[in-house]
Order: structure tokens, then sequence, then C-alpha cells
């Protein structure tokens, strides 16, 4: 298969991407391959994958073209495997053996397509105890360690959406593991299947703080280490108007810039006097709720005392940094992130809105050599 791109594209112009319908961490995976710019196919099942969502606005199917197979039909696994022989990756998300049951697993699919990389993604991996079991992604990211890192020492731990276990410690691992699997097939002809599980993943996102840990350099324990709002100078605070400003300055420079624009300038040595931290918290917290968010914002604006306002999902896009940089972009009246990362020689962007399920059937056919695809399955 050619690997030549078409500016505009994306540098994975030319790779072709299998999707087996799921929710989660999977579609999200399979969005970031279509943003760079692979054909994404993703097979729907009848009825939908099971999320409550107006396939219109599922932001997650951008840049991708769908079909619908039943694969509880005769000749279900069939037409997917029809398809996989024509593809480089496969993504699945089911729970471990169902692929195999319903006939497409990495042994039936590899009999077709040698140089396949199979994307396998769960929460709890292909194996171990809890491998059959139900889960979502804030109980994952609870067994890691991660979860509880997070939060208020005095209150329950906090929930990041679903932000760190199925999209960060999930989507990034599985792509990541596909594309450097699409390398190694090749280069030797030679697929293989890729185990990417959200405990793995979100396991090895704690990578520096383990090494902390063992080094006596973060308490195994919320709200008392330097990054986990411990630290007076690296956290959030309220502002006059109920909203809120985020800190974060650690260096010496940053510190004495920000302890200055603040108006808090006896506080200045008590960045590594640890016994005054409860005051520096304090004074800091009184100073913020005496203005509005806008008008810190206004304040700190031009200094180097890495101050920011946190702003809330609607805000963001007309943040004037966001906006200059087009991290946001609008396609068919949805407003949302544009693809990231960005590439000097083969530049990305949102080409397609959300594929409607089955809509591309006729089309994809054609482009995959797949005709009998479009046969009627009811019959």
């Amino acid at each position: 298969m050619t690997t030549a791109t078409t500016p505009g594209q994306g540098p994975l112009t030319g790779v072709r991407v299998l999707e087996l319908a799921g929710i989660g961490p999977g579609p999200f995976a399979a969005m970031l391959l279509a943003d760079l710019g692979a054909d994404v196919v993703r097979v729907d099942r009848p009825g939908g994958p099971g999320l409550a969502i107006n396939p219109a606005y599922d932001v997650t199917n951008r840049n991708k073209r769908s079909v619908i197979v039943d694969l509880k039909a005769p000749d279900g696994a069939a037409r997917v495997l029809d398809l996989a022989a024509h593809a480089d990756i496969l993504i699945e998300g089911y729970r471990p053996g169902v692929a195999e049951r319903l006939g497409v697993g990495p042994d039936a699919c590899h009999a077709r397509n040698p140089r396949l990389v199979y994307g396998r993604m769960t929460g709890w991996g292909q194996d171990g105890p809890l491998a059959e079991r139900a889960g979502h992604d804030i109980a994952y990211i609870a067994l890691t360690g991660t979860l509880g890192m997070i939060g208020d020492p005095g209150a329950p731990p906090a929930v990041p959406a679903n932000l760190l276990g199925d999209y960060a410690g999930g989507s990034l691992y599985l792509v990541v593991g596909v594309l450097a699997a699409l390398h190694h097939a090749r280069v030797t002809g030679a697929g293989q299947v890729v185990d990417a599980a959200i405990v793995d993943g979100t396991s090895h996102l704690a990578a520096m703080i383990h090494g902390m840990v063992a080094a006596g350099g973060w308490q195994d324990r919320r709200g008392a280490n330097l990054l986990d709002g411990g630290c007076p100078y690296y956290g959030t605070y309220e502002t006059a108007d109920g909203r809120y400003m985020a800190v974060g300055a650690l260096e010496p420079q940053f510190y004495d810039e920000f302890v200055r624009v603040l108006g808090i300038p006896e506080h200045a040595d008590a960045r590594k006097d640890w016994t005054r931290w409860g005051e520096l918290r304090e004074a800091v917290a009184a100073r913020f709720r005496s203005r509005t968010r806008d008008e810190w914002t206004a304040a700190f604006d031009g200094t180097d005392a890495c101050v920011a306002p946190v702003l809330s999902l609607a805000e963001a896009p007309h943040h004037p940094h966001l906006a200059a940089r087009g991290t946001f972009t609008d396609h068919g009246g949805i407003t949302q992130p544009a693809p990231a990362p960005r590439f000097s020689a083969t530049p990305t962007a949102v080409r397609t809105g959300p594929a409607r399920p089955g809509a591309d059937t006729a089309e994809v056919a054609r482009d995959w050599h797949v005709p009998d695809l479009t046969k009627d399955q009811s019959r």
C-alpha cells in the first residue's frame, strides 16, 4: 500500500483502519488515527453501540466512514474478514474472547491478512484475574493508584471525567502501540496483536511519580506534594466572582513574579519553607478572593508568573491564544478541538463530520474492493 501523503490530509494518508464499533477509548483512538489522515471505516452494529447520543454530534466519529454489519448474522464475520483483508490496522474493544466467538479474532483476521495490526482496547487487559470483569474508567484508574492521587486530602478523590483512564491511559497508548506495530509490519511483513489495557497505560503515566516515591520526594497521599495541590503556589484559587485562577509558579523566578503581582511581597521567602506554607496559602487565597477572575487575568497578563484563568469548555475556544492558534474549529455547526498535534509537511484537518451509521457502505465497498458488503444481510 502506498505511503504517499496528500497535503491537507495528514501523515497517515494511505493507511486503512477498521474499527469495530464500541464506546469510550476505542472510538477516540480511531478518531485520532482518522484526524491524522487514515481512512477509518467504522463497522457499526444494527441499533448502535449503546450510548444515547445523536450520531450527528458524536465528534469521535469525525473523519471516518461507516458501514453496518450484523456480526451475529450468518455472513457477518465473513464481511468483517473481507474488510480486514484490506486493512492495515484493526481496532476492537470487546471483552476478551468476544471477538473470537464472533469469528473476527486475531487468528481469523491474520489468516486473511498476515500483515494486519490487531489492536485490542480493554480496561483490565487480555489476561489477569479481572480480565473478564465489566468496568469503566473510574474503576480502572482506582486500582492503579492514580485516582487516589487526585483531590483534596480531606475529601474523596476527585473524578477526572474519563480523560485520565479512557483517553490518556487507554486511547493514546493504543494509538502509540498500533503505529509502532504498523512500522514493524511494514519492515518485516508480520502483523501482531497490540494489547492496550487502561490499567497498564494509566499506571505508566505515573512513572515519574513512582520514581519520586522511591527517592523519598513524594508522599503517597493526596494534597501533600509539589504537584498535587499540597504546594500553595501550585493549585487553584477562588476569585471574588466565584470563578478560579490556576497557579503554577514553581521556579524561583516565576514565584517572585507571582508574589509581586499578587501583592504579597512579605511572603517572598516562604517558597521553600514548608512550615510557612499554611500561612502562605491563606494569604494567596485572601488576595485572589479580593478581585474577580477577569481582573486577576488582566493583572497577570504579560507576566511570567505562570498564572492563568480556569475557563469553562464554552469559554476556552474564545481565549485569544487558543483562537490565534486555531486550537478549536467549527465544523458542521459543532465547535470542537482541532486535530492535534500539528505537522509542517502533512497538515491535518477536520475533513468530514461525524459518520452516520451505514451511510458509506457503497463507497467503502468500492474503495476497499469488498462488493459483498452491499448485500442485504436480512435475507
